[in-house]
Parts: C-alpha cells; sequence; structure tokens
C-alpha cells in the first residue's frame, strides 16, 4: 500500500511536470492503492465481524488510530487557514500590501459558496437522521436519509466544480489563488471520499 500511494503522488507530480508516461504510474499506483486498501478493510470487516477475531488491544489500536488520523486531518486544515489568515492580515509588497491582492477579483461569498454552504449543512443532517434511524432499526427511513446524503455530496462537488469554472483566476494566481484552491480543493477531496465511502 505504501509503494503504491508513493507511485501515485510521483506519477501526479510527474504529471503536472509534463514527464513523459506519468499519467500512466498516476493510474497503476491509484489502482494498486484502490485494491490495496479494499482487501485490507475487507479483512478488518472480516475479523471484526464473522471471525471476532478482534481483541481488546486490537481494538484500541484502531480507535487510537482512527483519533490520530482525524488530528492529522485537522492539522492540515489548520495549516491550510494559518497561510490564508497570515496573509490576509499581513499582506505582503509583492502582491501591493492589499488582500485579496491588487487586480484580483474575489468569488462573492453569498453567491455559490453560500449555497454550497447550505448544501453541505443539510447533509450533516441528513447523515444524522440516517445514524439515528440505523440505531433505531428503522431500515427504510436510513436508506432515504443515506440516498439523500449521497445526492447532497454529489451535488456540492457539482457546484464545487462550476465554481471553478466561474472563478475569475487560478491557482497560479498567486497566494490568493493558491489557498483558494488548495482549500476548497482539499475539503472537496473529502467531500468526494465521503460520498464514495457512504
Amino acid at each position: 500500500v505504501s509503494f503504491s500511494a508513493l507511485f501515485t503522488v510521483i506519477g501526479f507530480v510527474g504529471y503536472c511536470h509534463t514527464i513523459k508516461n506519468s499519467l500512466l504510474l498516476f493510474f497503476s499506483g491509484l489502482v494498486l492503492l484502490l485494491s490495496g486498501l479494499c482487501c485490507w478493510w475487507r479483512d478488518v470487516i472480516r475479523e471484526a465481524t464473522f471471525e471476532g477475531k478482534h481483541t481488546k488491544a486490537v481494538q484500541r489500536g484502531i480507535y487510537i488510530g482512527m483519533i490520530l488520523f482525524i488530528i492529522s486531518e485537522a492539522m492540515f486544515f489548520f495549516a491550510f487557514f494559518w497561510a490564508f489568515f497570515s496573509s490576509a492580515i499581513n499582506p505582503v509588497p509583492q502582491i501591493g500590501g492589499v488582500w485579496p491582492p491588487a487586480g484580483l477579483t474575489p468569488i462573492n461569498p453569498l453567491g455559490l459558496p453560500l449555497l454550497n454552504t447550505f448544501i453541505l449543512l443539510t447533509s450533516g443532517a441528513t447523515v444524522t437522521c440516517c445514524h439515528h434511524s440505523i440505531v433505531g432499526g428503522l431500515r427504510k427511513r436510513a436508506l432515504l436519509s443515506l440516498f439523500s446524503t449521497v445526492c447532497l455530496g454529489m451535488l456540492f462537488t457539482g457546484f464545487q466544480y462550476v465554481e471553478y469554472l466561474r472563478a475569475p483566476f487560478s491557482i497560479s494566481d498567486g497566494i490568493y489563488g493558491s489557498i483558494f484552491y488548495m482549500l476548497t480543493g482539499f475539503h472537496g477531496f473529502h467531500v468526494i471520499v465521503g460520498t464514495i465511502f457512504l
């Protein structure tokens, strides 16, 4: 799994730098990574449910691993927001000493971003309803809530794509574009992965 993750990253970086055959390396690494993860998760589920081999130590290890994973994800977002606030509060002379940088038109936060925020909050409510329905044994309501959550996740991703198409700047437009696309892209990636997992 670790080598396939390495091949995926090397292939992606090579593709960004237009190195020949790097896209093949990227997709090969991605397929190997996803295959390895699926087999691994299948084994974990089989051992936990059907075979009952998860001891208290194994359960604690999985629990601590999940906590550390969540903390690492929070640190990623903390770093990206730190870059944003550092650049916004103390803009450097190279970008004109103003935020957003001179000559750059930011996206109106009351348009599509506000709609996407509403969609995201609604999907949080529907997945919570799904959880409570599962606990209560309400199968139909759980399936409806789960379906609604997946649809809202796909809708969010579609609107994010439209927002990227309409954006008057790109990732190469200085610190503003870099931070915007890194934050929204990283968040969008998490929404896509969450939708797939559901």
